[in-house]
């Protein structure tokens, strides 16, 4: 074993234990709860490792590092989560290789990643979407993170729900830095499931909750997320960017 499989074997061992933890502290299943790694930054090799150890959920947040490692991956049997804002000039690029877009915060994107879709040969498949929540916008606005206010998911989710190609898998937040629940994680991811079990009461197959990083996953866990996007614990502190 290679000192870097070495490495990030212990550190996925580690953040097991802490999902399981959680999740008995929570009176969850340890299968409730899906580790995606967030491999941003990081190499092409360093996928494959993961691979080899077991991960098959990856997340990536910027569209210039992402394709290439993708086509690099291309032979693995991976699920890739586009988790980063997306502007719409890089969606058809987007499209060619993620599973699902958790960033999803508005129509006009919305539109864009359909018709995306569209001109991809994707086999039928449709384009998983999540929709991100801003816990620090007021009514209307978008938070700084991305993500719409809490009183745009509805609207959001009927255009997705609606639009070819799409499916509209659940929510996804980011821990607000500032607002009403900067700094309290576990009300954050509260609220997160209180907006997603309203959701659900108008699309049932939107059960997905992605929400708890490196951090906070215990929080998330405890809230109720069924995903949770772990980079720095499982990777290391990630390098810089030049």
């Amino acid at each position: 074993m290679t000192d870097r499989k070495a490495q990030l074997a212990g550190n996925l061992a580690q953040v097991e234990e802490r999902i399981a933890s959680a999740c008995a502290a929570a009176g969850r299943k340890r299968e409730e709860v899906t580790l995606i790694v967030v491999t941003k930054t990081y190499p092409a090799t360093d996928v494959r490792i993961l691979h080899e150890l077991g991960v098959r959920q990856v997340a990536e947040n910027r569209d210039q590092d992402a394709a290439p490692k993708a086509a690099a991956c291309a032979d693995l049997s991976l699920t890739w989560h586009f988790v980063g804002q997306l502007q719409t000039n890089k969606v058809r690029s987007v499209v060619s290789y993620a599973d699902i877009v958790q960033s999803v915060d508005r129509t006009k994107l919305v539109t864009a990643l359909s018709a995306a879709v569209g001109r991809d040969e994707r086999d039928g498949r449709e384009l998983g979407c999540l929709i991100q929540v801003a816990l620090d916008a007021e009514s209307g606005e978008r938070g700084e993170r991305g993500g719409v206010a809490p009183d745009g998911v509805e609207e959001l989710a009927a255009a997705v729900e609606s639009a070819p190609g799409l499916r509209l898998a659940g929510l996804m937040t980011v821990a607000p830095l500032a607002g009403p629940f900067a700094g309290r994680q576990r009300a954050a991811f509260d609220r997160l499931m209180e907006i997603s079990s309203r959701l659900r009461g108008n699309h049932p197959a939107a059960n997905m909750v992605s929400a708890g990083m490196s951090a906070d996953l215990e929080d998330a866990v405890a809230a109720g997320a069924t995903h949770a996007r772990v980079g720095t614990a499982v990777l290391g502190v990630r390098p810089g960017l030049g």
